[in-house]
């Protein structure tokens, strides 16, 4: 058992290895400055994903509503993985692929960010919500493995974490978007 513990952590530390070097670096920076600059000029962050990923969708908008690291004023955050009634609303009425993208169309405003996340990058209903996102003048941001998928191609923005691993891209996922989040905090309320 123990040697499959450590044969897990050993593909953890890979990927990590594998997510965090210049380039990658560069992207996770200039994502935090279009966060900022949305931030900054009053605007909102909507955030989706799909099971794993909807769950850090719910975690990051709790961290920018709540607070990271310090006491500090809350800042504009929605998942629109949340809602029961409107998930199964638009699934039943408009077909899954549509869950994300009507509620852009409906809470997104020109320079408020989405943030799509995708371990595949090929996620039908974060891609929708990408293009109902781009029509209505968001900025936007994914977050993917792998190669990127459709997803790299088609947001303004992209960090590609370092795995084929859906696991392993999870965890670098949260640790980017947690530093993210921590910059956040730092440069808009002081360290």
């Amino acid at each position: 058992m123990q040697a499959k513990i450590e044969a897990v952590l050993k593909g953890h530390r890979e990927a990590f290895d594998n997510s965090f070097g210049p380039a990658k670096l560069a992207d996770l920076s200039e994502i935090t400055r279009q966060l900022l600059k949305s931030l900054k000029a009053g605007k909102k962050i909507l955030l989706c994903g799909n099971g794993g990923s909807a769950a850090d969708a719910q975690h990051i908008a709790a961290e920018f509503i709540a607070r990271f690291k310090q006491e500090r004023q809350s800042l504009p955050a929605i998942a629109l993985t949340t809602d029961s009634s409107i998930l199964t609303a638009m699934a039943n009425d408009y077909g899954f692929e549509r869950v994300f993208a009507r509620q852009v169309e409906g809470l997104g405003r020109k320079g408020d960010v989405l943030i799509g996340i995708s371990t595949s990058g090929n996620s039908k209903n974060i891609l929708e919500a990408v293009k109902q996102a781009k029509k209505s003048g968001l900025v936007t941001i994914g977050f993917a493995g792998r190669d990127g998928g459709k997803l790299a191609r088609l947001v303004d923005y992209c960090y590609i974490a370092g795995s084929d691993q859906t696991p392993h891209i999870q965890e670098m996922h949260t640790t980017s978007l947690h530093a993210i989040c921590e910059v956040i905090e730092e440069v808009l309320f002081g360290a």
